[in-house]
C-alpha cells in the first residue's frame, strides 16, 4: 500500500542547546494536526529532544552548521520525523546505539539517547558517514481520531 504524503514542513536551526526546546515544541505542534494521544505527544516530544541533543552536542561539538527537522504526516496515520546534521557523523552506528555508549565519556550524558528514541518511536533509522553529517529518522504509527482527508497537501 502506498503511502500518501498529507502534510510536511521543514525547519532549520543554529546547533545551540536553546534550540532543543523549540525543535521539541514545534514537532508537537506538527504532530497536533493529527489528533494523537497525550502519550504519543510526549512520546514525539522526548524522541525528537533526544535526536536534537545528539546533533547538538555530538554533530557539532567542534564545528558549526544547521540542524534540519523535516517532519511528514502520512495516510493511515504514519508521521515521520528526520533530524539532521552536517556535523561530525558517525563511524560506527551499530556501537553508537549500543545502550550507554558515549562519545563524551567526561560530559553528563548517560549513552542512552537512542534507546530512548527507540522505546518511543516505532521505529528509528541512523544515516551517517564521518565527516558528513547524520540524519536519524523517526517514525510513529499514531491513533489519529481525525478523518484522513482533512487538509491534504496537493
Amino acid at each position: 500500500m502506498k503511502r500518501e504524503l498529507i502534510n510536511e514542513c521543514r525547519l532549520s536551526f543554529a546547533p545551540l542547546s536553546v534550540n532543543e526546546a523549540f525543535a521539541r515544541s514545534a514537532a508537537a505542534a506538527f504532530a497536533s494536526q493529527c489528533d494523537p494521544t497525550v502519550k504519543e505527544i510526549s512520546e514525539i516530544r522526548t524522541a525528537v529532544s533526544e535526536a536534537v541533543t545528539n546533533a547538538i552536542v555530538h554533530g557539532y561539538r567542534n564545528c558549526s552548521g544547521q540542524v534540519e527537522l523535516h517532519m511528514r504526516q502520512y495516510s493511515g496515520g504514519l508521521l515521520t520525523i528526520s533530524i539532521r546534521d552536517k556535523g561530525t557523523g558517525i563511524d560506527d552506528i551499530p556501537r553508537a546505539m549500543t545502550p550507554l555508549f558515549t562519545t563524551a565519556p567526561d560530559e553528563e550524558r548517560s549513552g542512552l539517547g537512542f534507546s530512548v528514541m527507540e522505546s518511543f518511536m516505532d521505529r528509528v533509522t541512523v544515516k551517517s558517514a564521518p565527516g558528513k553529517g547524520t540524519t536519524v529518522t523517526l517514525e510513529k504509527r499514531l491513533s489519529s481520531r481525525i478523518p484522513e482527508a482533512a487538509g491534504q497537501v496537493g
